[in-house]
């Protein structure tokens, strides 16, 4: 797609009547998501050093270097970070208008697909997302991006494009759909002390606990259900990602918490899961994305296999 024009608003890149060529907007696009030349340059079909000459022209076009060398690696500048939301949005959105509702066949787009979620779901699903993806996108490749201790605007930033798990705040224009209430159980390993005999509200708060948290959180509503009854449980840690706390519960007499959706992880490490002995809050399970995603074919695709497995 190229447009030209013989003059120049403020704003526009490109100098006098040059004009603007609206395909360094989709190779910007792809250069921000691959963070690299070649792996730009394998995604257009292009030689590196015809891509490393586009990259020059955008830089131009922009006035800033949008790709710098870390090492080994190319990091955007804050500029570039600042717009690739943008150029993401105006590129799906010419990608939309030119397709027509339809006429989209999934096997011939190459794209990366960014997911945010836990490690748990990430596990437990990932395989059947990567599987269906191979079928029916195989130019679609999946990022997993891992929560972070800090929230960020991620979906309104166009660094994640979709959202899995339990969500909370967003922005407000942000969509979500919920699918199903979960529960936490609690996860020991087998022959736990725990789980000889009855399993009492008071034996439960009794045990050494290990919590899951990208904060780094030694409490949660499990806590508040305790403290109703005039109990406290013996939190001995904290660690951030279930998988960390799986090894750790298969090594020690510590009681974890997970979510029932990690029932196939727990399973195969042969794990134990239980009912917790507490009337707890359910946890809302669903997925989130910003509108500008909502007329894209792959992004359509992608919620919907969300929906799928996870409903």
């Amino acid at each position: 797609m190229r447009v030209t024009q013989s003059s120049r608003g403020p704003g526009v890149p490109g100098a006098g009547g040059a004009g603007l060529d609206l395909n360094l907007l989709l190779a910007l696009d792809v250069l921000l998501d691959e963070q690299s030349v070649s792996g730009a340059a394998r995604r257009l079909h292009l030689s590196e050093p015809a891509m490393s000459r586009t990259l020059g022209r955008i830089r131009k076009a922009l006035g800033d270097p949008v790709l710098v060398r870390a090492g080994r690696r190319m990091v955007p500048t804050p500029h570039a970070l600042a717009v690739q939301a943008e150029v993401s949005a105006v590129v799906e959105r010419a990608r939309a208008l030119f397709a027509g509702p339809g006429a989209v066949d999934l096997r011939t787009v190459s794209r990366t697909l960014t997911i945010l979620g836990n490690d748990a779901l990430v596990g437990a699903y990932g395989p059947a997302l990567f599987a269906r993806a191979a079928r029916e996108a195989p130019g679609v490749r999946l990022r997993f991006l891992g929560e972070s201790h800090e929230d960020a605007p991620l979906l309104r930033q166009g660094t994640a494009d979709l959202e899995l798990g339990v969500i909370g705040e967003t922005a407000p224009e942000v969509r979500v759909e919920h699918f199903r209430d979960d529960r936490m159980l609690g996860v020991a390993r087998p022959e736990h002390p725990l789980l000889q005999g009855e399993l009492t509200v008071r034996r439960f708060a009794a045990a050494d606990h290990v919590t899951v948290s990208r904060r780094g959180r030694l409490t949660g509503p499990l806590d508040a259900a305790l403290a109703e009854l005039g109990l406290s449980r013996r939190v001995v840690g904290s660690v951030g990602t279930f998988a960390a706390s799986a090894f750790m519960l298969l090594r020690t007499d510590l009681v974890g918490l997970v979510t029932s959706w990690a029932r196939p992880l727990t399973d195969t490490l042969g794990l134990v899961t239980f009912e917790i002995p507490l009337d707890l809050p359910p946890l809302p399970l669903g997925m989130a994305w910003h509108p500008r995603h909502d007329a894209d074919p792959a992004h359509a695709w992608l919620r919907g296999c969300a929906r799928e497995l996870l409903m």
